[in-house]
């Protein structure tokens, strides 16, 4: 019977030359393939690290542009408020020089009206003075002509002038 594995020395021959062949093609592939393959993993992951650190910086910036917006934004609101105050300030401010105006323009209007008043009391005064002396000098020129004579009538209008005065004739 024969052995199921025959170690024989053409067969332990072939497997050194095998193994020699295998270790030569090893190298040789190792020196064409693994070592251009080692070259392009390497640079490839020079390159994410690359990309890796340039995006970190990237967002490094965003993170501090994203910082300056919102201040300028906080300034915006800050100016806008500020804005809106001196506005309201300023329409304050117009409210009371209107209503001071108005009030001046009431005043003024009320000073007019008063005088006016006073102009036609002192006018109705006047007339009702006239009227008054007009009726007085009618009746007394009815009771006199039917009482009196010249010399009698002559020293009651003397009389009567004295009474009233030169300033209310020359008025």
């Amino acid at each position: 019977m024969e052995r199921l594995l025959g170690f024989d020395a053409q067969m332990l021959f072939d497997n050194a030359v095998t193994a020699v062949n295998i270790f030569i093609l090893f190298f040789a592939l190792s020196y064409l393939l693994f070592n251009p393959v080692k070259k392009i993993l390497a640079d490839r992951r020079n390159k994410i690290a690359g990309e890796l650190e340039h995006a970190a910086k990237s967002q490094a910036e965003a993170e501090v542009l994203k910082n300056e917006y919102e201040a300028k934004l906080k300034d915006v609101k800050k100016e806008a408020d500020e804005i809106l105050e001196a506005a309201r300030r300023k329409g304050k401010a117009q409210e009371a020089e209107i209503v001071e105006a108005a009030r001046a323009e009431a005043a003024r209007i009320i000073e007019r009206a008063n005088r006016e008043i006073e102009l036609e009391r002192k006018k109705a005064i006047d007339d009702l003075k006239q009227d008054v002396v007009s009726i007085a000098s009618l009746m007394a020129g009815k009771a006199v002509a039917a009482s009196m004579d010249v010399r009698i009538q002559d020293a009651l209008i003397d009389e009567t002038l004295k009474e009233m005065g030169e300033s209310t004739w020359q008025s």
